[in-house]
C-alpha cells in the first residue's frame, strides 16, 4: 500500500486516525499496540507473507540487542554484532543482489540461476533493514540502552509512516516519544499540512515529470538517442526533478504522519538543488542515509583521522556501498564512485572545509557546476545500463538526432509548462521564507497558503481516483 493511493487515504488512514485518536486517546500502551497492528496491515496488503520476513528480522535483532546489553566480554560483544550484520546485510543481498551476481557478475546459465533470477524485492527491505541494524549498532556502541519492550522494536522498525522510503529514523530518536509522546493540536494540524505538502509534490510534480523522463528515455533506439538536444535536456531535467519530488514527497508524508502521531522525525532533505557544491549537495539530499553510512561506515572505518590517503579510502569504500544500496546495477556503482571521486577532488581542493564563504561569482560558478554533474549524475543513475547513460549523455551534446531542437520537446515544454514552473519554484526555500515573514502575522497569506493546500490536495485525488501515472521510484530501494 501506498500513500499516493485510494486504500490510503480513504480506508487506511481514516480507521487508523478514528481508532488511534477517539477510542484508545488516553492509553499509550494501545495506541503503540494499535500502531504496530496498523503497520504490519500496512505492509501485509502488499507484501503478503514477506511481512514474516520483517517479523523476523526484528525479533532477531530485539534478541541480539538485549543479549549486547548483558554481555561484558569483549569477545562475546563482538560476536553478537557480526552475527547482526551479517545476518541483516545478508538477508538484504539475498533478496536484492542474488540474481544480478548470478547473471551479471558470474555469467551463470538460466538454467544454473534458477529461482535467484526470480526473487521478488520485498518492498522498503533497505530502509527497514537499516533501521533494524542501527538499532543493535547503538546499543553496541552505548548511544542506547536495549529495551525489554518487543512492542517498541517492533513499532519503531515497522511503523507505516516511514516504512517503505524513509527517512531512515535511529531508535534514538523516537526512543522516549514511543511511550511518553504527547499529540497535540498543532502537532496534528502541521502533520496534515506537510502530509497534503507531500502529496501534490508527489502526484503532481513527480508523476508529470516521470512521463518526459520516461518519454526521453524511450528515444534510446540501438546506439543512439533519436532525440534533439534540448529533448535530452529536457528529459534529464524532468528525471531530476521526478526524483527529488518523489522521494522528497513521500519523505514529507512520512514526517506529517509521523507528526499527527506525535513522532518527530528528522528531516531527510533540506533543498539540495541550491547547493554550490557536490559536498554541500549531499549534506541536503537524503540525509538520513548520508548520516547513516557516515556514523556506522566512514566513522568505524576511521574517518578522517588516520591520515589523507586512509580518508580518501574511506571516503570511495563509502560511496560504493551507497551506490550499491541503491540497485543491484552496474549503473549504480558506476553512480557512487562517480560521486565518490568528485567530492574526493573537492575535498583535495578546498580542504576540509566542504562549505566556504565564497563572492556571489564563486557561488553562480558553483551552482551551475554542481547542478550540470548532478543532472548527468542522474542519467547514469535512471539508465538501464552503462551503455543507455553513455548514449543518453552524448545526445544531451549533440550525438543525437543531429537537431538542437525539435517538435518532440516544443509539444512536451508546453504540455508540462504548468508542471515546470511550480517544480523548479518548489525547488528553492521560498515557501520557508514566505513563512517567516508573514506565517503569524498575515491573515491574507495564511488564507492563501490554506486554500494552495487544499487545492492541490483535491486535484492530488482527483489524478489518483482517475488512476494517473504514478511510479514510485524508491520502489526498488
Amino acid at each position: 500500500m501506498l500513500f499516493p493511493s485510494v486504500e490510503f487515504i480513504f480506508a487506511f488512514l481514516p480507521i487508523v486516525l478514528t481508532v488511534y485518536f477517539i477510542l484508545l486517546r488516553r492509553n499509550v500502551l494501545l495506541k503503540n499496540i494499535w500502531l504496530f497492528a496498523a503497520s504490519l496491515f500496512f505492509y501485509a496488503f502488499g507484501e503478503g507473507s514477506f511481512i514474516l520476513l520483517m517479523l523476523g528480522e526484528i525479533l532477531l535483532d530485539y534478541l541480539l540487542a538485549l543479549f549486547l546489553n548483558r554481555s561484558q566480554k569483549r569477545w562475546a560483544r563482538r560476536t553478537l554484532l557480526s552475527i547482526a550484520i551479517i545476518s541483516n546485510i545478508g538477508i538484504l543481498g539475498i533478496f536484492k543482489y542474488a540474481s544480478f551476481v548470478c547473471v551479471d557478475i558470474l555469467h551463470l546459465p538460466p538454467d544454473a540461476v534458477g529461482i535467484a533470477a526470480d526473487i521478488h524485492l520485498p518492498l522498503g527491505i533497505s530502509f527497514f533493514t537499516f533501521q533494524a541494524l542501527s538499532y543493535v549498532l547503538d546499543v553496541y556502541m552505548g548511544k542506547v540502552d536495549a529495551t525489554g519492550s518487543f512492542l517498541n522494536v517492533g513499532l519503531y522498525v515497522s511503523f507505516f509512516p516511514q516504512l517503505v522510503a524513509g527517512p531512515i529514523v535511529r531508535y534514538t530518536d523516537i526512543a522516549d516519544a514511543i511511550n511518553n509522546r504527547k499529540e497535540s493540536i498543532d502537532g496534528f494540524s502541521s502533520g496534515v499540512v506537510r502530509f497534503l505538502i507531500g502529496l501534490s509534490k508527489k502526484v503532481l510534480i513527480a508523476n508529470n515529470m516521470a512521463l518526459v523522463a520516461d518519454a526521453a528515455w524511450k528515444l534510446i533506439i540501438g546506439d543512439r538517442l533519436e532525440a534533439s538536444v534540448a529533448m535530452a535536456w529536457l528529459g534529464a531535467i524532468s528525471y531530476t526533478l521526478q526524483i527529488y519530488f518523489d522521494f522528497s514527497g513521500y519523505s514529507d508524508m512520512a514526517i506529517g504522519l509521523g507528526k499527527i502521531f506525535g513522532f518527530d522525525f528528522p528531516e531527510n532533505f533540506k533543498h539540495p538543488y541550491i547547493a554550490t557544491s557536490l559536498t554541500e549537495f549531499w549534506r541536503r539530499w537524503h540525509i538520513s542515509l548520508s548520516s547513516w553510512f557516515r556514523d556506522y561506515v566512514y566513522i568505524p572505518l576511521g574517518g578522517s583521522r588516520r591520515g589523507e590517503a586512509r580518508t580518501y579510502i574511506n571516503l570511495m569504500i563509502v560511496w560504493l556501498l551507497t551506490g550499491i544500496w541503491h540497485g543491484a546495477n552496474y549503473t549504480f556503482v558506476v553512480w557512487g564512485l562517480l560521486y565518490g571521486i568528485l567530492l574526493m577532488i573537492e575535498k583535495v581542493l578546498c580542504g576540509h572545509k566542504a562549505i566556504r564563504k565564497q563572492s556571489l561569482i564563486q557561488r553562480i560558478f558553483g551552482h551551475l557546476y554542481t547542478i550540470i554533474v548532478v543532472t548527468l549524475a542522474w542519467v547514469i543513475f535512471r539508465s538501464d545500463s552503462i551503455n543507455d547513460a553513455v548514449i543518453y549523455i552524448l545526445g544531451m551534446f549533440g550525438r543525437g538526432s543531429g537537431k538542437l531542437v525539435d517538435r518532440v520537446f516544443v509539444a512536451y515544454l508546453k504540455q508540462n509548462i504548468c508542471f515546470y514552473i511550480p517544480a523548479i519554484i518548489g525547488c528553492m526555500p521560498i515557501l520557508e521564507s514566505l513563512e517567516l515573514k508573514f506565517g503569524e502575522k498575515n491573515p491574507i497569506y495564511n488564507v492563501a497558503f490554506g486554500a494552495t493546500v487544499l487545492a492541490g490536495f483535491v486535484i492530488s485525488v482527483s489524478y489518483i481516483i482517475n488512476n494517473g501515472y504514478n511510479p514510485f521510484i524508491y520502489f526498488n530501494f
